[in-house]
């Protein structure tokens, strides 16, 4: 379920303390990246709708996920927060002009209650969400968080100022302008965050296919209709044309293609389907044109359970407490026990000096405490560090989707690599060229040739390694492709075979020679594709999916940072084992279910450690949900996209390197920036117990304080030069 009202990570807990209480729930997951909730329940012991009451009772709203409102309410959400920042900025001009008004010329009566007309506006309209609804929330849930004590601070003004306009002694302007300093500055705090998470999440979208899902449906009449996905029923027949993704579960009825299902199953060699083999929702339709007849619809297909998946992964991922949130732990019960001290040592001790207690000191010590004590440039401290981090991060072609959890990837020890597409290239390529004579320059001469008028993907490898090699091809005088098995073509005068050894061996060929060739090629993860000529099995083509460009180097530097690096893929043990022994990975993980993927990186968590996960397929995005930081390849599919904190748009491997650097400094940068934001105001504070701060003080702290933060957020760059040509 989607949970509203979720105003910190602290949240989570009084969501679990809330719903532990209720007899029959049994597991409550909590994300606060994505707000959501994912609760195992006993029905005969509880129902739903008490579930959701319970949660509603302290605060939240409950509704089911729906994306399309998800997007639309979060470009809601930023329109008001920028017109927040902007009433707020206006407000800190004009509380500003008053303020240096009164310096000069000192106090008046008309300039305080115009101090207090933009202190109450500013409490009862746009802030008012600040005390009336987060605040009073968060005080229910028993959390002492953020908007807790900006809720003190601004009340402590407008009492502060109230009194002053009775009590002369107490400057009334200066207490109600702190009040629309604290306010005004935690609204445009507020607008920064939301910019960075919706920004952060609009990147990663633009990636996304946002069209409808649809299908091309084959009516009684023979006729072609375009209809959405949901429309369709089982025994639907549907025509996925050559290029296109096969849009459900299903079986062939007509035609023959090669269909690539590396996404889906992780094998990089596509698949031959002819009438009568089952095919998969999401896998790409390469070759020919297929007519399918629709097998599974809705909640029963693939792509369904996946997204399933996804959703029960998201609300199981590990919660994240922010460094703020950690800091304000501690913060916020010592401002208010420093709050109490004042109005204490101001009570007792001038009753025991003088005989009767200082209430006008003491009152002035506990409201200057809590005006004091918050930090405006505490919100602004970590969306600022990731807007930071999140721009030099794009100019390497790294997009930060989630800024939290790439604050973790510092602390991540375990990284887990899908295969296909991640650390190789996702497509078939000649590997090796065998002939039982020796004359293995001819045999891919003659076969690239007779492959040349094919449009399987393993004929297109065969061809450009020939053309690479710069071998002359000849076009065959006749052709005839054989689905699933091979072609037969005329090349030169010469018959020409090029297949799988069962179809040479249908041809009447014996294949015995080629046999020392054929197991080790298989024993080396290959696919061997035979070739015989004029009746003679002369040679042996092995295609295989080639590591990219940088992958070694990368998992090296990796293990040289001392992370553990495991290798975790759908397709077979032994090319698994081909392609980890090349990369110098020592843990290897194969033909693991989609599902069962994220039941590993689940594994591997209990065991305490942190976990990273790095793939592009569908058959990735659970783990990607899963794992603390999901780490997606941009030519990935958009469902894998959709699941990942972090998205490598170049996929140039070495960026991974650069993006846990970033992660470190970034994290670095937060640390620093929180406590630049306290300092000042934990100074204050102390201050304030002696009684004689006054509020103007605490107005001048928090510009200082923005200020520092501001300057040394966007000061200099966080990747040293060397790093950025990398």
């Amino acid at each position: 379920m989607k949970l509203g009202g979720m105003h910190c990570s602290l949240c989570t807990k009084s969501i679990h303390t809330t719903l532990g209480l209720l007899g029959g729930v049994q597991e409550v997951q909590v994300s606060i990246a994505h707000q959501e909730a994912l609760v195992h329940y006993d029905p005969t012991r509880v129902s739903a709708v008490a579930i959701e009451q319970a949660l509603e009772d302290i605060g939240f709203t409950v509704h089911a996920p729906d994306e399309a409102e998800i997007f639309a309410q979060e470009e809601r959400e930023l329109r008001i927060a920028l017109r927040k920042a902007i009433i707020a900025g206006v407000l800190l001009i004009a509380a500003s002009a008053l303020m240096l008004i009164t310096v000069f010329e000192g106090p008046s009566l008309w300039r305080t209650l115009t101090m207090a007309a933009l202190a109450l506006f500013a409490s009862f309209g746009p802030a008012r969400f600040i005390i009336v609804r987060n605040g009073y929330q968060s005080i229910r849930r028993g959390i002492l968080n953020q908007d807790v004590l900006v809720s003190a601070s601004a009340l402590g003004g407008v009492i502060g100022g109230g009194v002053g306009l009775l009590i002369p002694a107490v400057p009334a302007g200066g207490f109600f302008g702190a009040t629309v300093f604290v306010l005004a500055f935690h609204l445009i705090g507020g607008y920064v965050s939301v910019l960075v998470h919706v920004r952060a999440s609009q990147s990663v979208r633009r990636l996304l296919s946002l069209e409808p899902p649809t299908a091309r449906r084959i009516e009684a009449d023979g006729e072609e209709v375009e209809v959405a996905l949901d429309r369709l029923a089982v025994g639907d027949l549907v025509r996925v044309r050559p290029g296109e993704r096969i849009p459900v579960d299903g079986v062939t009825v007509d035609g023959a293609s090669a269909v690539d299902e590396s996404l889906v199953t992780g094998e990089p060699i596509p698949h031959d389907k002819l009438p009568g083999d089952t095919v998969i929702g999401g896998a790409l339709n390469q070759t020919g044109s297929l007519v399918i007849r629709v097998s599974a619809v809705g909640k029963d297909t693939f792509l369904r359970n996946v997204a399933r998946q996804v959703a029960e992964a998201r609300a199981m991922k590990p919660g994240i407490l922010r460094l703020v949130d950690r800091v304000l732990l501690v913060y916020v019960p010592a401002v208010f026990a420093a709050s109490a001290v004042g109005l204490l040592v101001w009570t007792l001790l001038p009753s025991v000096w003088v005989g009767q207690p200082d209430w006008l000191r003491a009152g002035f010590a506990a409201l200057s405490v809590l005006i004091m004590g918050y930090p405006c440039a505490l919100g602004m401290a970590t969306p600022l560090a990731i807007v930071r981090a999140s721009g030099e991060a794009a100019e390497r072609g790294i997009l930060m989707r989630s800024g939290e959890a790439f604050h973790v990837f510092k602390n991540v020890r375990t990284i887990v690599f899908d295969k296909t597409g991640t650390l190789t290239v996702g497509k078939p390529t000649l590997a090796d060229c065998q002939a039982a004579d020796g004359g293995g320059q001819e045999v891919l001469r003659l076969a690239a040739s007779a492959e040349s008028l094919s449009e399987h993907p393993l004929a297109h490898a065969i061809v450009t390694a020939a053309k690479e090699q710069g071998l002359t091809l000849s076009t065959p005088t006749t052709f005839d492709a054989r689905p699933g098995r091979g072609v037969l073509a005329t090349v030169e005068g010469h018959t020409v075979l090029v297949g799988t050894a069962r179809f040479l061996s249908e041809q009447g060929i014996d294949t015995l020679a080629l046999q020392p060739l054929l197991e080790r090629s298989r024993a080396q993860g290959q696919t061997a594709v035979l070739v015989a000529v004029d009746g003679k099995a002369t040679g042996l083509l092995a295609v295989s999916d080639q590591l990219k460009d940088g992958a070694k180097e990368m998992v090296t530097q990796l293990k040289r940072l001392g992370l553990d690096v495991v290798l975790l893929t759908g397709d077979n043990r032994q090319t698994a084992e081909t392609v980890a022994d090349a990369l110098g990975i020592t843990r290897v993980l194969a033909e693991v279910l989609p599902g069962d993927k994220a039941d590993e990186i689940r594994r591997l968590q209990a065991q305490g450690a942190k976990v990273a996960m790095v793939g592009d397929g569908i058959n990735d995005a659970p783990a990607l949900m899963q794992a603390d930081v999901g780490i997606a390849i941009g030519a990935g599919t958009d469902i894998a996209i959709d699941a990942a904190d972090v998205v490598l748009v170049s996929e140039r491997l070495e960026t991974l390197g650069q993006a846990r650097e970033l992660a470190r400094r970034s994290y670095n940068l937060t640390a620093i920036n929180v406590a630049l934001a306290l300092a000042f105001n934990g100074i204050g504070v102390l201050a304030a117990v002696s009684g004689v701060v006054q509020p103007v003080w605490a107005m001048l702290a928090m510009a200082v304080s923005v200020s520092v933060v501001l300057i040394n957020s966007f000061a200099g760059r966080l990747l040293p030069t060397k790093m950025q040509r990398a």
